[in-house]
């Protein structure tokens, strides 16, 4: 397995590439073992008249005029495959980035016609409703959750959500998550506490001599089993 990791994100005109849509930006940045290396690839794209949907515009404030100077994805394919390539990329929800990034690779008629022949994926999405089951697991809450800060999240930015995407991914691997210890808690979440508490009853218990000796029967057991000392 390769220990160099991309972060990498996109942007889109709008949600479904079968009906037309296109990415008009990457992100994607470099990580080697548990180290953000300071390398990233960055682009806007020219969607080929495709014009931003008025939530993708909304979210990422990126504009059709903006788009219009950008390269075309077949211009800078090949720079994006070399810089991606043999790594494992790091993916939120990877379906749909996988999905707009094959497209556009189709559309380019380029000979990587699926990015997982040169990359294994990461998708912290499915990585985050294993850890967090019944929570809400999108990037951004995710991050939150994780204490991921530093960033300005007012729009949406492949890029950006790379870099955050990056930490979030170190910290959800390996990393501890934050927990702020500095606000007071509560009133009734001290009460709370304070009830529980004091409705706590105790029982107290004390074994005899048969019940150690079948303890101790127990533990040979499973000693025998699994060919190691048990002893608790």
């Amino acid at each position: 397995m390769s220990n160099r990791y991309i972060s990498f994100d996109t942007e889109t005109t709008g949600l479904d590439f079968n009906k037309g849509d296109r990415v008009v930006e990457i992100g994607a940045v470099e990580i080697l073992g548990r180290n953000k290396t300071g390398e990233l690839y960055q682009t806007y794209l020219n969607p080929d008249g495709k014009e931003m949907s008025e939530g993708a515009a909304e979210i990422t404030n990126i504009t059709n005029e903006q788009l219009k100077a950008a390269p075309k994805f077949k211009d800078i394919v090949n720079e994006f495959i070399e810089f991606v390539k043999g790594a494992e990329l790091i993916i939120h929800n990877a379906e749909f980035d996988i999905g707009f990034i094959n497209h556009e690779l189709k559309l380019a008629n380029h000979e990587v016609k699926d990015i997982r022949e040169i990359c294994t994926v990461f998708d912290t999405l499915i990585h985050a409703r294993k850890t967090f089951p019944g929570q809400r697991n999108n990037l951004n809450a995710l991050s939150m959750r994780l204490g991921i800060s530093g960033y300005d999240r007012t729009y949406h930015g492949a890029l950006l959500d790379a870099q955050i995407l990056a930490d979030t991914y170190l910290n959800l691997t390996g990393g501890q998550v934050t927990f702020d210890l500095s606000e007071e808690p509560k009133t009734e979440v001290k009460e709370e506490v304070v009830n529980q508490r004091e409705d706590i009853d105790f029982i107290k218990f004390a074994a005899d001599k048969d019940d150690i000796k079948e303890h101790k029967k127990f533990l040979d057991t499973l000693s025998k089993k699994t060919n190691k000392e048990v002893n608790w």
